[in-house]
């Protein structure tokens, strides 16, 4: 299993006094260096946290993979074809939420997203979508020309009385996704603690990970948050 880190939450400090720092394209060197397997970073349509300078550059110094979360729409679709990400995560996106809020619903979005996953292909870059753990959306993710799905995991990472149900439907669904030709990610609210069920599952083979890393860094530095991740996966 590999872990990607997320660096939005490195953003959203920067943010907060609108200045300069703390920088996330010297975050994704920082945690490269650690150990870590990819960046992500989620460019949001009203650019709360990640810009496109940010983006621009870590495509020039990330040296692992880069992966891009954003929304199916054309303006996104042009900005990613243009700075070429290795990886585009297309995800939902609600202007009121603080955080992505649910895996995107392929039934209702099935058009637009084919037309996403048709232009970024077409520009050579690999396509995931964040879906729910569920047959049907497996089937579409796969019928609209997805490379990988990303499960979402909130529903495990958020219950304390129904993790170990949470769980199995995950690994039904990896299972489900790894049987038709579908490589699979997780994340959503993974911590260092909740990491461990995921562990069980064979067919994910990455996660990605922000705000535990980014809190942890906060009191222990980044380098060692991320070291401590990539640890208790790796055990």
């Amino acid at each position: 299993m590999r872990l990607s880190i997320n660096v939005d939450h490195i953003a959203t400090i920067r943010e907060a006094r609108g200045g300069s720092e703390p920088e996330p394209v010297a975050a994704a060197a920082i945690a490269e260096l650690s150990g870590c397997a990819g960046i992500t970073i989620h460019l949001r349509s009203d650019r709360r946290h990640i810009k496109e300078r940010d983006l621009e550059l870590l495509r020039k110094v990330v040296k692992t993979r880069l992966n891009l979360e954003m929304a199916a729409t054309d303006e996104m679709v042009e900005i990613a074809r243009r700075v070429k990400p290795d990886q585009v995560t297309l995800v939902p996106e609600s202007p009121e939420e603080l955080t992505t809020e649910g895996g995107l619903d392929l039934t209702k979005t099935e058009e637009a997203v084919r037309k996403a996953v048709s232009k970024l292909k077409e520009a050579e870059i690999e396509v995931s979508i964040f879906i729910e753990p569920d047959s049907t959306q497996i089937e579409q993710a796969s019928a609209v020309g997805a490379d990988t799905i990303e499960i979402n995991t909130s529903s495990y990472t958020e219950t304390e009385t129904e993790q170990e149900r949470e769980l199995d439907r995950i690994a039904i669904g990896a299972n489900y996704a790894a049987k038709r030709g579908l490589k699979v990610h997780a994340g959503h609210g993974l911590n260092y603690l909740n990491i461990e069920g995921l562990k069980k599952i064979p067919e994910i083979e990455e996660v990605s990970i922000g705000h535990a890393i980014v809190a942890h860094a906060a009191l222990l530095g980044l380098p060692e948050a991320v070291r401590r991740m990539k640890r208790q996966i790796e055990q």
